[in-house]
């Protein structure tokens, strides 16, 4: 091998360690919590949930309520547990949304006819009515807080934010390989 593919060899792997590196933009000394990019996402998070929770008020849904329902009409699941995975709940948790949801016409559990043990979750011509309406309420309000953002500018947003979501998973999977869990 000459001295130019081992330069080569080198610098690529020199960079590959650089992209991998943690960095060290935060440091204790001069620490601001509201210039944190946790602190800046969960309010982004906050005020949006509560501009929607705001829109389905006078439908009687809260964001608690709406996830699910939407959940459901868009196909991400059909049981209690599908539906619990999908919205990052525990089933328990679940079941209780789900009592409400029915108790206001929007969902009903049906048996399998398959097999007596499942319990398929189906939405009623309300909650289909109701959940239909969501897409373009969400597409509405992300839309209002990209005001002033470029095509461009969105798409290098929503590419960081993914950044962002694949260190974490990457570093959940490390504590949970640690830790002994699947």
């Amino acid at each position: 091998m000459t001295n130019a593919h081992v330069t080569r060899r080198a610098a690529g792997t020199s960079r590959a360690a650089k992209a991998n590196a943690v960095p060290n933009f935060y440091r204790p000394e001069s620490y601001k919590p509201d210039e944190s990019i946790g602190y800046l996402m969960r309010r982004i998070i906050n005020v949006f949930s509560s501009a929607v929770d705001h829109e389905l008020e006078p439908q009687g849904l809260t964001n608690a309520q709406w996830v699910p329902l939407l959940k459901l009409y868009m196909g991400h699941g059909s049981t209690v547990a599908e539906l619990a995975s999908a919205c990052n709940l525990d089933a328990g948790g679940m079941t209780r949304l789900l009592d409400r949801l029915e108790t206001k016409g929007l969902l009903r559990r049906v048996r399998s006819s398959e097999d007596r043990r499942v319990v398929n979750l189906e939405l009623t011509d309300a909650g289909r009515e109701v959940a239909k309406g969501i897409p373009a309420l969400l597409c509405g309000m992300q839309n209002s807080h990209m005001r002033g953002f470029t095509v461009e500018e969105w798409q290098l947003l929503k590419s960081l934010l993914r950044r962002i979501l694949d260190n974490a998973l990457a570093l959940q999977a490390e504590r949970d390989q640690q830790e002994g869990q699947p």
